[in-house]
């Protein structure tokens, strides 16, 4: 028997114990036996001849443990302490200045189950105010949880987009920029992905192989060969860089941009026309057909261009044969921002701080959404703090003419489909967000009647994070998520596109289907501070992925017909 074995499960029992707020002394009591198996060479041995009882610090409790274990393979006190505490609690251990007492007051009062609930926790300021924890604390967490990460398979777009663009512009010190593109999932803007795919058109390869080899970012070469580098990245992410000829790189692009499905279709269309499309180019016979770019190779396939965003054999194609590609929406059709926290919850900026980014960013309103009461551990607004927010926005409303902060609120959408406050206070709002943020794990039809009745309620103007996803960390609830558009569809309810690169919620496979059922699509950062506005870009991407346009984009209107929208949608629901 490996002590080592022995030893991690008397820990883990110990640290079950802990997080649960047993007797200090009986957790105490594993550890002490952990770190007493650990130092025995012949635990086998010791366990034959019955001798584990003698050992100073193995009682009789905790030697029976160990023989059930070696009889059973399991040890049934420990698989009860699995079932009252969610076992992914342990891997928040692995994460440095954070122990068993801090992981019980995360559990205890966040909630918190597993490292991506923790670093979405971080990232919204939620353990400052906590007992014995702080922002240096937090800020150590979070460092703590960027190093944990790195031995991951896969990664936030939000975390792999930074990365990739850092190697593009170095790159583009040596090789001009139009002859670099990053390809691959990023490209596609797809929430998750798996390396960094760059591609370099370069008569040479050996100069671009032996700048990329030599990047700081890199800390180690997986793969050396004539056209392809592979290297892992000090933050674990493989990133492989092709390097091909000049007139080669609009095909090579079209083809590592992907996906396999979308080429699959395009090589069919190829085939038919008696041509051959690959990484090299479009051949007939041995002729390669020259093409300068892209939109080239598509239109000498009878095809309308298809954005990269769109290119996953869901439609595309056909709607390419018919010329229905529509004009997606881009950043820079962003008119303003919805979904805003600031430092009267648990945002860290001044409601007249976010207005001064907004404007610098070229936006003609923002939205104030701090959280409701129910949201205590977020410093959730009561009535008195409604009242003085309301004061502070209409006196920067009076001194700017140009530039409007809207009233609204982040309201908890409650186990029952209610909201957090009482009408008198809902309708003083420009516009409320209602949101999940506690009693995740319901029945899927317990979750559905309320997210139903949060529809109907006439004081519902969007639907945050409709799915309550933390992307490679916690599932979306188990509901009907096109009856959940229908429902806003038919209570004239908007939807939000969560931009966090956390969460990216409503995923863009339904928001094709939003769209055709008119429901409008709110891109919102859920920034909680002013540097959070920047990942309206993520959304964006994927409002792209999901076939939106302007017109389907609340956010992307003015601000005279945000005015208008928000009091008709008040008077159509008679408030």
């Amino acid at each position: 028997m490996h002590v080592k074995i022995i030893s991690d499960i008397l820990n883990e029992i110990g640290a079950l114990l802990e997080i649960k707020g047993e007797n200090p002394f009986k957790s105490k009591a594993y550890y002490n036996a952990a770190r007493v198996i650990s130092g025995i060479e012949d635990l086998d041995t010791v366990i034959k001849n019955k001798e584990l009882k003698k050992i100073k610090g193995i009682g009789d409790a905790i030697a029976s443990k160990i023989e059930e274990y070696v009889k059973t393979g399991s040890i049934e006190y420990l698989e009860n302490l699995k079932k009252e505490i969610p076992p992914s609690l342990l891997e928040l251990l692995e994460v440095p200045n954070l122990g068993p007492k801090k992981i019980k007051v995360l559990y205890d009062i966040l909630g918190i189950t597993n490292l991506g609930e923790l670093e979405y926790a971080c990232r919204e300021n939620r353990l400052i105010t906590l007992p014995n924890f702080g922002e240096k604390t937090q800020e150590k967490i979070l460092k703590g949880i960027e190093f944990l990460k790195r031995h991951k398979g896969e990664y936030l777009l939000g975390d792999a987009y930074p990365q990739a663009q850092a190697i593009k512009d170095k790159l583009s010190k040596i090789i001009l920029e139009e002859n670099i593109e990053v390809c691959g999932s990023i490209r596609r803007r797809k929430e998750v992905v798996k390396d960094i795919d760059i591609l370099v058109a370069a008569n040479e390869h050996e100069p671009v192989t032996k700048f990329f080899v030599t990047l700081p970012e890199i800390e180690e070469v997986l793969l050396t060969g004539d056209t392809k580098t592979s290297c892992r990245l000090k933050t674990g992410i493989e990133a492989d860089l092709r390097v091909v000829e000049k007139t080669s790189f609009p095909y090579a692009v079209m083809y590592f941009t992907g996906s396999k499905e979308h080429n699959v279709r395009l090589r069919s269309i190829s085939k038919a026309k008696g041509l051959k499309l690959n990484e090299y180019g479009l051949f007939e016979g041995e002729n390669l057909i020259k093409c300068s770019s892209e939109e080239e190779i598509y239109e000498f396939l009878g095809l309308q261009f298809i954005p990269p965003e769109l290119r996953e054999d869901m439609g595309e194609v056909e709607a390419a044969m018919k010329k229905e590609i529509p004009q997606i929406i881009n950043v820079s059709d962003i008119k303003g921002i919805f979904h805003i926290h600031s430092d009267f919850s648990d945002g860290i900026d001044t409601i007249e701080k976010l207005g001064i980014k907004a404007k610098e960013m070229g936006m003609s309103y923002i939205g104030i959404s701090d959280h409701s009461k129910s949201a205590y551990y977020a410093r959730g607004l009561k009535t008195d703090d409604i009242l003085r927010q309301w004061e502070l926005i209409d006196s920067l409303n009076k001194k700017n003419h140009d530039f409007y902060i809207f009233k609204g609120i982040e309201s908890d959408i409650l186990a029952d489909g209610s909201l957090d406050y009482d009408e008198e206070i809902l309708r003083g709002f420009d516009f409320v967000i209602a949101s999940i943020h506690s009693n995740f794990h319901m029945k899927r039809d317990e979750m559905e009647k309320r997210l139903i009745k949060v529809i109907e309620n006439p004081y519902t103007t969007m639907l945050g994070h409709p799915t309550g996803r933390l992307l490679l960390s916690r599932n979306g609830y188990p509901v009907d998520l096109k009856g959940i558009i229908d429902a806003c569809a038919e209570n004239h309810v908007i939807i939000e596109l969560n931009a966090s690169p956390y969460r990216l919620d409503l995923d863009w496979r339904y928001l094709k289907y939003a769209k055709e059922k008119g429901v409008l699509i709110s891109i919102n950062p859920d920034a909680h501070s002013s540097d959070g506005f920047y990942d309206i870009f993520y959304g964006v991407g994927i409002a792209r992925k999901g076939w939106l346009e302007n017109k389907d984009v609340l956010n992307a209107k003015t601000l005279n017909d945000i005015k208008d929208i928000l009091l008709h949608l008040k008077r159509l629901k008679g408030i």
